[in-house]
């Protein structure tokens, strides 16, 4: 180390081989920086960082410099090897002092492929490589959808958007999304790394040696973010103050929502959209998929198919369903095909390295590729989605964006603008969709003027800002379910708090039974959208017999149900960042028989849900975290840190309810719209709890301006009375509630003190109903 300088929170170290930095962003996040393709961060993720104040301390030794914030304590050596360690001088983080060396690949590899045995190639250095040292007992998650189990400790990925319609399996390195951030979890403390590359990258997680895990790049910049906890809630709280939190959405697009790819002309949308009216099955959304399109040329509509777009989405509206369509991003080659035009005349597709526009093929034929990483042509096309909205389309689905090609892959030197810094496909491939989505969602906020619904299939770290996801093209196989619980919780350990997978599967022919557990898995995924391919069997709610249909109706009901709890973990996911779906190990950090659970999920904090992702088996063994717990079915109260064998007939689902917790519902309903939201219902399971419940318009951005209600209930259970406070801690939304309903489950009580005057109130079966108007801020009553 030849010196280094300090400049506020930045430390500039000097080195033969050149320079590296480190950056403190706030107490608990420290970014590592060298310089290698550019002299600045150029991040596509992080957009508009503050740097919070943090205490910060240097120390200055003969072999490394030590800097100190109040919650970790970085120390920096030669050759700018890195360490990261906790207050008390735990080690977290610490850089590996060997080389790397593989374990080894014993016989001829050539007889293997021979038979079609794919082998994996040998070892491969990296431009850009950190090599971690592997401490003993390391828990990794995160890295968005990836396969495999919850816990990736010993997993190889690499982050490349990848188009693949075959089933996807443990063994798959790639998929459609690339978020280059992970959480190690050890010694009940938790850290997250975040590196901050779009190039390919690679994540080695012990695979190749268990004594170390290492992360590394093609091409770019070492840039990295090493978050620290020490829980999990504050890994991913940090990690989204950095990439960006997922926005409170439209209400209605956390309803049910129907998609097939296709439905088309649209007397086959209207038989599906009576067939749930008459059926009395809640849904909000149906899809469009390509063939509503002109040729699929997006941003158009097929006049035969759909004479009068705008009639015909009024109709549906009137009828209470929104309408979401597809565009991707490839334009048809098309000459008087106005997007093609405006996009040659203007420069706005990527090109060969000769500047001459490049062509691949889609499902127009022929297509081009609109570079997204100029603003120029991001604003274009979030102006084109005025053509949507126009037609009456209340969201758009992005999809083959990774971008998906049919003449093999976009070849590395494609050309891209890049907002002034002039680069290729390989820098550009992994935030297309990213780039798209922004665009997308931009255009949408601007026509709109309300929160806007985009869903896209590829995307990156800090996507969460812009879109919704998807796990894209599964399989009805039982496997693909199993595999969905963990894959929907490492994205939203990832930020992505709004995500979920084509219930009942997309590819292949569902079963009434896989279809039938997979509704109730659906209705617990932040997004609930059934979603099936063309030529195989239908795959509606009633597509099946009577009794599929009327599971199908239960738990889409219950979705409903619980809407007003769901939209509160939203507002939660805006405030902090936290996911909707969540591993048990995030609230039980203390309990390492929750670390590796892939298939059960916390719900919020409240709603514990272990369904049942094998055919054929009707019971299973549930493991309950510490405290009591409720079935949600029987009202059984169990107490926790222990195994339950819980029978589950096909139309059950194992439902826990944690003691103390307070469970917002709404009335049925067909869709959001139908009737006045104008009552809510808390459901109070005894013990001792608090709950915000959060309320606004549901569709706008009036909330950012304070119209919006907060609303506060504690319940104190004492030896023979429960206490329970209700409160308004800021009332803004001026068309609240007029009624609020207290149910107290499994409580048979005639009559309630309120504010000191004794009142009767209704009893329900084992449960005990009270009525307020909440007019007061607070008001006290005990049982």
């Amino acid at each position: 180390m030849k010196e280094y300088l300090r400049r506020d929170n930045k430390f500039i170290f000097s080195f033969e081989n050149g320079e590296g930095i480190i950056e403190v962003i706030s107490d608990t996040i420290i970014n590592v920086f060298v310089p290698i393709k550019y002299k600045e961060h150029n991040s596509k993720a992080i957009e508009n960082l503050k740097i919070k104040e943090a205490s910060i301390l240097e120390k200055r030794f003969e072999d490394r410099v030590e800097i100190e914030t109040n919650d970790v304590v970085v120390v920096v050596y030669d050759n700018f090897k890195v360490d990261f360690y906790d207050k008390q001088r735990n080690p977290l983080c610490l850089d590996y002092d060997g080389e790397r060396s593989p374990f080894i690949r014993r016989g001829n590899t050539s007889i293997a492929e021979g038979e079609g045995i794919s082998t994996q190639a040998d070892f491969k250095p990296h431009k850009i490589e950190v090599i971690k040292k592997m401490l003993g007992d390391e828990y990794f998650y995160g890295f968005g959808e990836k396969t495999g189990h919850l816990n990736k400790k010993g997993y190889y990925y690499e982050m490349w958007n990848t188009d693949d319609p075959k089933p996807h399996v443990e063994s798959y390195t790639t998929l459609y999304k690339s978020i280059p951030f992970f959480i190690t979890l050890r010694d009940n403390k938790a850290f997250g790394i975040f590196f901050d590359n779009t190039f390919k990258t690679y994540f080695d997680m012990g695979k190749e040696n268990s004594s170390y895990y290492y992360f590394a790049a093609d091409d770019g910049n070492l840039d990295y973010y090493f978050i620290y906890g020490p829980k999990v809630v504050d890994v991913v709280e940090g990690y989204t103050y950095l990439t960006g939190r997922t926005p409170l959405p439209q209400m209605w697009t956390l309803g049910y929502q129907q998609c097939r790819w296709s439905y088309a002309p649209e007397s086959r949308v209207f038989e599906i959209a009576e067939n749930f009216r008459k059926r009395d099955i809640p849904c909000d959304v149906i899809y469009l998929d390509i063939d509503y399109m002109d040729g699929y040329r997006v941003f158009t509509w097929d006049k035969e198919k759909f004479n009068d777009p705008k009639a015909f989405t009024d109709r549906l509206k009137d009828m209470g369903f929104k309408v979401v369509t597809i565009i991707d991003p490839g334009v048809k080659k098309d000459k008087g095909y106005y997007v093609y035009d405006e996009g040659i005349e203007n420069g706005y597709f990527a090109t060969d390295k000769d500047g001459i526009p490049y062509v691949n093929e889609v499902w127009p034929g022929e297509a081009l590729y609109p570079d997204f990483s100029d603003e120029r042509v991001r604003i274009w096309w979030s102006e084109k989605q005025k053509v949507m909205i126009d037609s009456g389309v209340a969201g758009i689905w992005n999809d083959m964006n990774e971008p998906a090609s049919f003449r093999g892959p976009l070849p590395d030197d494609v050309q891209f603008k890049n907002d002034g810094f002039p680069t290729d496909h390989r820098e550009i491939h992994n935030v297309y969709g990213h780039l798209m989505s922004k665009a997308t969602y931009e255009g949408l906020k601007r026509y709109t003027n309300k929160r806007p619904f985009v869903i896209t299939r590829a995307c990156f770290a800090g996507t969460q800002k812009y879109s919704t996801v998807w796990t894209g093209d599964n399989h009805s196989f039982f496997e693909h379910l199993r595999m969905a619980v963990p894959m929907l919780l490492n994205l939203g350990l990832s930020g992505f708090a709004f995500c979920g997978t084509d219930v009942g599967g997309f590819q292949f022919d569902c079963t009434p039974e896989l279809l039938s557990r997979w509704v109730q898995v659906g209705c617990f995924t932040p997004l609930f959208r059934n979603h099936s391919c063309i030529h195989t069997r239908d795959q509606e709610p009633w597509a099946f017999d009577e009794k599929t249909e009327e599971i199908n109706r239960k738990y889409i009901k219950l979705r409903y149900k619980l809407l007003p709890y769901l939209y509160d973990l939203f507002y939660q996911a805006e405030e902090k960042g936290l996911p909707i779906m969540r591993p048990l190990f995030m609230h039980y950090m203390e309990d390492k028989n929750t670390y590796e659970l892939n298939d059960e999920f916390l719900f919020g904090e409240n709603i514990l849900v272990a369904p049942i992702l094998e055919q054929g088996k009707n019971f299973r063994a549930v493991y309950l975290p510490e405290g009591a717990w409720y079935d949600y079915w029987t009202g059984e109260r169990l107490e926790g840190r222990r195994v339950v064998v819980k029978n589950a007939p096909i139309d059950v689902c194992p439902i826990y309810i944690k003691a103390g917790s307070i469970i917002p519902t709404y009335k049925d309903m067909n869709y959001i719209g139908e009737i006045e939201l104008d009552e809510v219902e808390f459901e109070v399971y005894k013990g001792n709890g608090s709950y915000l419940h959060y309320e606004d318009d549901r569709e706008t951005f009036n909330y950012k301006e304070g119209e919006y209600n907060l609303y506060k209930l504690v319940q104190t259970e004492q030896k023979d009375f429960i206490n329970i406070d209700f409160s308004i801690l800021h009332k803004g939304y001026n068309k609240g509630y007029n009624k609020v309903k207290i149910r107290l489950k499994n409580i048979e009580a005639g009559k309630v003190t309120i504010d000191d005057v004794e009142v009767k109130v209704e009893v329900y079966g084992k449960d005990t109903v009270v009525t307020l108007e909440p007019k007061d801020s607070q008001i006290k009553f005990y049982i």
